[in-house]
């Protein structure tokens, strides 16, 4: 089953790594006075952003339907209603990556000269122009489906970046990402990951998606520290397959194991708005801001009420 593989989301993982690397050398760069473009497309800037993201989105479809599809048959194109599934941790995966890609296609095509207008119209507009052809795939591989919930989600990752780049002309409220082991792979490897590279994908149990934001992009807090963040996270639990969990495995019972959401309240740390000179770490702190670092971290669940963690896990 589609849910089971996470085309879409094994797919975003890997382009938002092409997308990191790639975005340190975006931002390095650009904090060098004497490449400041004053008007203009730079040739040779706009060459190697738009060769670089065709050569991963080339390079990741070519994957797709050459590999990850080989040993599927080809079906008339169907659909696949996954809304309820895991919690919808899936549906918030997608628009975090949709997100991101939609902020590197930005800031990319600002880097290369291009003007505010149509870098938010084509650069805002990447995540979910990258996302749509991996469900119209989906729709035509048997075992797969096209979801329009994923669509949804991406949608929203992209709208998100464009609306706060319309209305405040920055970007005040961050996706953010975190992970930390399950102990679920352990049962359902299969599904859940058999080593850490592919937990990190595909078991939902292990992340945590965040909106970061300061206090001080919103309100004349003068005395608050411009990178302090306030953090607001979902996650799930208890999760061990994608509508439900089985009754057994192995012969055991696994009736103990509840699936319920997690609600968290932490603090992060807006990594852009760490003053440095040194014009690769400003690079690599910019990138950074993919992810939540771990703090001390307040969650409710319905299971255990209010919960105070040392850290967000």
């Amino acid at each position: 089953m589609k849910a089971l593989i996470f085309t879409s989301p094994c797919f975003g993982f890997f382009s938002l790594t092409i997308l990191f690397s790639t975005q340190v050398t975006i931002t390095t760069l650009a904090q060098n006075p004497d490449s400041t473009l004053n008007d203009g497309i730079n040739k040779t800037r706009f060459a190697v952003v738009v060769g670089t993201g065709s050569v991963a989105f080339a390079g990741g479809l070519l994957y797709l339907s050459e590999i990850w599809y080989s040993d599927k048959e080809r079906v008339p194109f169907q659909f696949y209603n996954d809304n309820a599934g895991w919690l919808q941790m899936d549906k918030f995966a997608h628009s975090y990556i949709a997100y991101h890609q939609s902020y590197w296609g930005y800031e990319a095509l600002r880097w290369t000269g291009v003007s505010e207008q149509k870098a938010l119209l084509y650069g805002g507009s990447l995540g979910f122009v990258l996302q749509l052809p991996i469900e119209i795939f989906d729709g035509m591989y048997e075992g797969y489906g096209f979801s329009w919930g994923d669509v949804i989600a991406n949608t929203a990752g992209s709208a998100l970046f464009i609306a706060q780049q319309l209305v405040w002309k920055e970007q005040r409220i961050l996706p953010k990402f975190s992970f930390y082991p399950s102990p679920y792979p352990e049962l359902r490897p299969g599904t859940l990951g058999r080593n850490i590279g592919a937990q990190l994908v595909q078991d939902y149990n292990a992340q945590t998606y965040w909106f970061s934001f300061s206090p001080t992009s919103f309100f004349d807090w003068d005395r608050w520290p411009q990178w302090l963040c306030l953090s607001i996270g979902y996650s799930g639990e208890g999760m061990l397959g994608e509508f439900g969990n089985p009754e057994f495995i192995r012969g055991e019972s696994l009736q103990h194991i509840d699936r319920y959401r997690q609600y968290l309240f932490s603090i992060d740390i807006d990594t852009r708005k760490i003053n440095t000179r040194h014009r690769f770490l400003k690079g690599l702190l910019h990138a950074a801001n993919l992810i939540k670092i771990p703090a001390p971290t307040i969650e409710f669940n319905r299971m255990e009420g209010i919960v105070f963690r040392p850290l967000d896990y």
